[in-house]
């Protein structure tokens, strides 16, 4: 048996179901928020529960997310599935409603939860990614300036396909640009960099999703005493930093270790793959970025959400 949970009740995944007619399904109405526990607590899940509210109020779904029960459930899961930490996906969809765009609320909206095994991992010794910049651009947000985490995931799923066409490595992150050529997101991150000293990352406005681990990572660097700035950048901006990273809520915060142009040539970092040797900054995580693996990973582990 493989649980999940459907409206609260534990199902086996192969006998789950929902609606041909659920909103979901026909027009991509539904929100989702991923995240992982540490001990069996789930992290970070009051941020990603307002978050999922917001959107769920955005798009008329009658759905109000209690952090309390969200753990309960999880807890519920964990133990169903024989798992002590998981990577866990909320979902909420809009549920049944006739073919046609509705005029009103959904007032029926499914709730799935998910969970699946996660790999150890130590920061200490978390290998590098490549981040290649992508030629498809990211779509606008959903909603004005509110990028959603929405079932719309076809500008997510052609990027990917742009790196398994260019021969990207597998663990290759992809880096959105949006119509004015200014740096928004990963593929499925967050993107930041370390430049004298400072950090910086893309402002809410260039459209990226609101990350829970974007916000908690800024309020982190604050903490340590890390100026941290929120702007419009360029690509070629982004090319001279000291070090970069990106995060996620599954992933924590992923050292970046090469910078790929689109035809995956080097920009920069290691070189010992590519055809160029031009490779500036260190095949290892750099010490600002190494500083704030371990913190994160320590506030993870200590439910210090602070």
């Amino acid at each position: 048996m493989k649980p999940l949970l459907l409206d609260g009740q534990l199902k086996d995944s192969r006998e789950a179901v929902i609606s041909v007619y659920d909103h979901g399904f026909l027009y991509g109405m539904g929100l989702f928020e991923t995240f992982r526990t540490y001990g069996g607590r789930p992290w970070l899940l009051r941020k990603h529960a307002e978050r999922l509210a917001e959107g769920c109020a955005a798009l008329g779904i009658a759905y109000r997310p209690d952090p309390d029960a969200m753990a309960a459930g999880v807890a519920r899961l964990l133990e169903a599935g024989g798992l002590a930490d998981a990577y866990i996906r909320w979902s909420v969809s809009a549920g049944s409603g006739e073919v046609g765009l509705p005029s009103g609320e959904y007032d029926r909206p499914r709730e799935i939860v998910y969970a699946k095994p996660l790999a150890p991992d130590d920061p200490a010794t978390r290998p590098g990614k490549a981040l290649r910049l992508l030629r498809l651009r990211r779509s606008r947000p959903e909603i004005g300036e509110l990028r959603l985490k929405s079932f719309h995931y076809m500008n997510n799923i052609a990027a990917k396909r742009e790196l398994q066409a260019g021969r990207a490595a597998g663990t290759t992150e992809g880096v959105f640009l949006n119509e004015r050529d200014e740096v928004v997101e990963g593929l499925v991150s967050n993107v930041f960099w370390i430049r004298d000293g400072e950090l910086h990352t893309p402002s809410l406005d260039t459209g990226p999703l609101a990350g829970v681990t974007r916000s908690f990572v800024l309020d982190l660097a604050r903490r340590q005493g890390i100026v941290c700035r929120e702007d419009r950048y360029r690509w070629d901006e982004l090319a001279q930093a000291d070090e970069w990273f990106v995060t996620n809520s599954i992933q924590e915060i992923v050292p970046v270790i090469r910078l790929e142009a689109s035809d995956g040539t080097l920009v920069r970092g290691d070189s010992t793959a590519a055809d160029a040797g031009r490779g500036e900054a260190s095949a290892t995580p750099g010490p600002w970025t190494r500083r704030l693996m371990a913190a994160y990973r320590a506030a993870a582990e200590k439910g210090d959400e602070a």
